[in-house]
């Protein structure tokens, strides 16, 4: 292609392999990361006799099924759990794969551990058999989750068959205001576009806002990308994404540190070059967020009200509103601060990593006393959990009456026996507030950390005080 390019169109044109008439791009594939819902695929390796073709290119984690009460596979409620952790234990040696084993304290959530050990570079194509995979986009990678088979097909290949995907640029100008965070502006943008408002896109976050934010927000920001029913998210690299970087475990040293930051350099969209779509924001506009009902696009400031039926556009819509409000037990018009919590969790791969823990710490300090209904903590890696320790994060935490887990995706999804128990209300700082989402009848409210961490201590949904 001539002519300017935006960012998302560079990385792909550098990973296309082989193009056919009917659309279909072949491309190679520089980072695969795998967690220990990755069984199927090395099932069909052995079923067809094949090798994974660059061992050395994958990264592999243990983060769905494992628990926060402890780091043995025994301590697992559920027998199925313990043969799930076993059985990746087993594929992930079998076939050569470099994994994070559990128990080395450097073992931790997928999209977390990428970035932090420099597994994630700009302008590379990374995938991971998870659909928030979109995450690593916020250090300027293609990044998206990809199916069992096509997990299979990479592992035998490093090559992935894939349609290309539309452009949209997501313009936040003017910086947040203080207080207000990366998930309140994620929530924000599905909020005023919707859940389907970006598919069959890539979606690239530019403006002043955007470049204000740290590697980590932008972590939290592209993480929640998928929720806007996108491919992808992506944030071209800057200063920021460099000085995040150098130094980690897996990144370029030298120089060819050196090579890579003159290449990343290259990566920024062209002046003039043209999306599919548009739209732009004010970020000064962006309140704190909580969502009231059972799709992340039903979400508002916090200091709001549950939105009447006669806020829908068509009758279709007015009894998905209803539906939700009967869902989550809530009444139109109710006030979002008279909602009393029954549990809050504070994780995930949206917002585990160090940055989350220090504004959740920062408002238990600034509150005091004890939390008034239990409340989890669960550090995104074993490394998040020793900085954060080592700073006394723990403490805080534990003298507030916060139960501190080991490390994984935990109640995000419950697969490890972390569970909210039905009609009970959660506050949590997770990605997906669907019917069920965190157990059955369960019922969940997307929050930052800051706004999680007030909720647990206030025992309603409550905004934090300005602490930061």
């Amino acid at each position: 292609m001539t002519g300017p390019r935006t960012l998302f169109q560079k990385v792909w044109d550098a990973h296309v392999v082989t193009e056919t008439t009917d659309g279909r791009t072949l491309l190679f594939v520089d980072r695969h990361l795998l967690h220990d819902g990755s069984f199927q695929p090395f099932q069909r390796l052995r079923d067809k006799g094949l090798p994974v073709a660059y061992p050395e290119l994958c990264l592999a984690t243990p983060d769905h099924y494992v628990s926060t009460h402890g780091r043995t596979i025994e301590i697992l409620p559920e027998a199925s759990a313990q043969r799930v952790l076993n059985d990746f234990a087993r594929n992930t040696a079998d076939f050569g794969v470099p994994t994070l084993k559990l128990g080395s304290g450097r073992e931790g959530i997928v999209h977390i551990v990428g970035p932090e050990l420099g597994f994630t570079l700009p302008g590379s194509l990374l995938v991971c058999g998870d659909s928030h995979t979109a995450t690593h986009g916020a250090l300027g990678a293609l990044a998206f989750g990809i199916g069992a088979s096509e997990v299979a097909h990479v592992q035998a290949t490093q090559a992935l068959w894939q349609l290309k995907p539309r452009t949209m640029r997501i313009s936040v100008n003017n910086k947040l205001r203080a207080g207000v965070s990366a998930k309140d502006l994620a929530l924000h943008i599905i909020a005023s576009i919707g859940t389907a408002g970006a598919v069959g896109h890539v979606v690239e976050y530019a403006g002043i806002a955007i470049q204000a934010l740290s590697v980590e927000q932008r972590c939290t920001l592209c993480n929640m990308t998928i929720e806007a029913g996108a491919k992808a998210g992506m944030i071209a690299p800057d200063e920021t994404t460099y000085a995040y970087l150098e130094g980690r475990p897996y990144a370029p040293k030298g120089a060819l540190w050196d090579q890579a930051v003159d290449y990343w350099r290259s990566l920024p969209t062209d002046a003039g070059a043209v999306f599919d779509k548009e739209v732009t924001l004010d970020g000064a506009l962006v309140q704190t967020m909580v969502t009231w009902g059972t799709s992340p696009e039903q979400a508002i400031p916090i200091s709001g009200r549950v939105p009447g039926l006669d806020t829908a556009s068509d009758e279709e819509g007015r009894q998905g509103l209803a539906a939700a409000m009967r869902y989550m037990g809530l009444e139109a018009g109710q006030a979002m601060t008279d909602v009393a919590v029954d549990q809050v969790f504070i994780g995930s791969c949206t917002n585990a990593r160090i940055e989350d823990l220090r504004d959740a710490a920062a408002v238990v300090r600034a509150i005091g006393g004890k939390a008034r209904i239990p409340a989890l903590v669960s550090p995104g890696s074993g490394s998040v959990k020793a900085e954060a320790e080592a700073e006394g994060l723990d403490r805080v935490f534990t003298d507030a009456g916060f139960r501190w887990g080991e490390t994984g995706c935990s109640m995000c999804v419950g697969m490890n026996g972390d569970l909210v128990a039905a009609f009970k209300r959660c506050a949590s700082t997770s990605n997906r507030n669907f019917a069920g989402r965190q157990g059955r009848d369960s019922r969940t409210h997307l929050v930052s950390p800051a706004t999680a961490a007030a909720t647990a201590m206030s025992g309603k949904l409550a905004g934090a005080p300005e602490v930061r």
